[in-house]
Protein backbone atom coordinates (compact mmCIF):
# COMPACT_ATOMS: atom_id res chain seq x y z
CA UNK A 1 0.00 0.00 0.00
CA UNK A 2 1.19 3.68 -0.65
CA UNK A 3 2.27 5.50 2.05
CA UNK A 4 -0.27 8.30 2.68
CA UNK A 5 0.63 11.69 1.32
CA UNK A 6 2.29 14.87 3.16
CA UNK A 7 -0.85 17.70 3.90
CA UNK A 8 1.09 19.54 1.59
CA UNK A 9 1.14 17.03 -1.24
CA UNK A 10 -3.01 16.25 -1.11
CA UNK A 11 -3.26 20.02 -1.27
CA UNK A 12 -1.01 20.19 -4.42
CA UNK A 13 -2.18 17.38 -5.66
CA UNK A 14 -6.19 18.70 -5.68
CA UNK A 15 -4.54 22.00 -7.00
CA UNK A 16 -3.91 20.00 -9.76
CA UNK A 17 -6.62 17.83 -10.43
CA UNK A 18 -9.18 21.16 -9.89
CA UNK A 19 -6.75 22.90 -12.36
CA UNK A 20 -7.26 19.80 -14.87
CA UNK A 21 -10.91 19.98 -14.42
CA UNK A 22 -11.12 23.48 -15.20
CA UNK A 23 -8.88 23.31 -18.23
CA UNK A 24 -11.23 20.43 -19.17
CA UNK A 25 -8.21 18.79 -19.93
CA UNK A 26 -9.75 15.84 -18.53
CA UNK A 27 -10.90 12.70 -20.60
CA UNK A 28 -14.57 12.21 -19.63
CA UNK A 29 -13.66 8.80 -19.31
CA UNK A 30 -11.18 9.77 -16.57
CA UNK A 31 -12.87 12.54 -14.95
CA UNK A 32 -15.15 10.20 -12.24
CA UNK A 33 -11.48 8.78 -10.88
CA UNK A 34 -10.25 12.62 -10.77
CA UNK A 35 -13.09 13.28 -9.06
CA UNK A 36 -13.24 10.60 -6.49
CA UNK A 37 -9.23 10.79 -6.06
CA UNK A 38 -9.89 15.00 -5.09
CA UNK A 39 -12.90 13.86 -3.02
CA UNK A 40 -10.50 11.15 -0.81
CA UNK A 41 -7.63 13.78 -0.72
CA UNK A 42 -10.64 16.50 0.93
CA UNK A 43 -11.24 14.28 3.24
CA UNK A 44 -8.02 13.15 4.51
CA UNK A 45 -7.02 17.12 4.83
CA UNK A 46 -9.93 18.06 6.52
CA UNK A 47 -9.14 14.81 8.90
CA UNK A 48 -5.64 15.81 9.20
CA UNK A 49 -6.56 19.25 10.22
CA UNK A 50 -8.42 18.13 12.98
CA UNK A 51 -6.44 15.99 14.21
CA UNK A 52 -3.90 18.78 14.51
CA UNK A 53 -6.13 21.33 15.78
CA UNK A 54 -7.10 18.55 18.61
CA UNK A 55 -3.24 17.58 19.47
CA UNK A 56 -2.66 21.56 19.63
CA UNK A 57 -5.91 22.15 21.97
CA UNK A 58 -4.44 19.19 23.89
CA UNK A 59 -1.00 20.36 23.75
CA UNK A 60 -2.09 24.19 24.74
CA UNK A 61 -4.12 22.55 28.01
CA UNK A 62 -1.17 20.78 29.24
CA UNK A 63 0.76 23.43 29.11
CA UNK A 64 -2.12 25.90 31.01
CA UNK A 65 -2.01 23.20 33.76
CA UNK A 66 1.35 23.32 34.18
CA UNK A 67 1.18 27.04 34.34
CA UNK A 68 -1.41 27.00 36.88
CA UNK A 69 0.76 24.51 38.54
CA UNK A 70 3.79 26.92 38.88
CA UNK A 71 1.63 29.50 40.06
CA UNK A 72 0.15 28.08 43.06
CA UNK A 73 3.59 26.85 43.69
CA UNK A 74 5.13 30.54 44.02
CA UNK A 75 2.33 31.45 46.54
Amino acid sequence: MKDAPTYKDAVEEIDSIVEEIENEDVDVDILTEKVKRATFLIKYCKDKLRKTDDEVKKALKEFEKEEEGMDSEAL
